[in-house]
């Protein structure tokens, strides 16, 4: 086998024509429906697939801040990563059983001449929802090197209701 078989190629009138080369590939409307439709894959990509998520116009995408979440038999952790802010631009909130953390990122500065950023600012929210009953009162969160760490103990009963399943072969 050679290197040319590999190549795609179209048969039109028994010529050989690379399909890169096709006609339809040089149509100047077609291309532009192409990238069209690349662009709002690549801006809807990020948003799964309800965009209800999207929470208003404002915010970030829907997994913003990033998060990780270590769930025990004793508690549950949920680390998030919010750089750039400080403790008074974070809020956390406990509601039926579900976490949320929101808060607000400003500009540093108000420099209207800028001719490019990729940074965001505004205002962001991530519901967390936890699915096990936990000790409200004691619930703890630190704030430290833009690293936010909620410690959620859970209540003796939702303990009680861990149950380990053997594994057979």
């Amino acid at each position: 086998m050679s290197v040319r078989d590999l190549i795609p190629w179209s048969r039109n009138n028994g010529d050989q024509v690379p399909s890169l080369l096709r006609e339809d590939n040089r149509d100047p409307f077609l291309s532009l429906h192409r990238e069209v439709n690349r662009l709002f894959d690549d801006v809807f990509r990020g948003f799964g697939s309800g965009l209800p998520s999207l929470r208003g116009a404002s915010g970030f995408g829907a997994g913003w801040p990033s998060v990780e979440i270590s769930d025990t038999d004793k508690d549950i952790k949920v680390t998030a990563e919010i750089p750039g802010l400080e403790e008074k631009d974070i809020e956390v909130l406990l509601n039926d059983g579900v976490l949320t953390l929101k808060g607000e990122k400003r500009s540093e500065t108000e420099d209207k001449e800028k001719q490019f950023s990729e940074r965001y600012y505004g205002r962001f929210e991530r519901r967390i929802p936890l699915g096990a009953e936990v000790k409200e009162d004691q619930v703890d969160a630190t704030f430290k090197n833009g690293v936010l760490t909620v410690s959620l103990p859970k209540t003796d009963k939702a303990q009680s209701q861990v149950k380990r399943i053997s594994i057979k072969s």
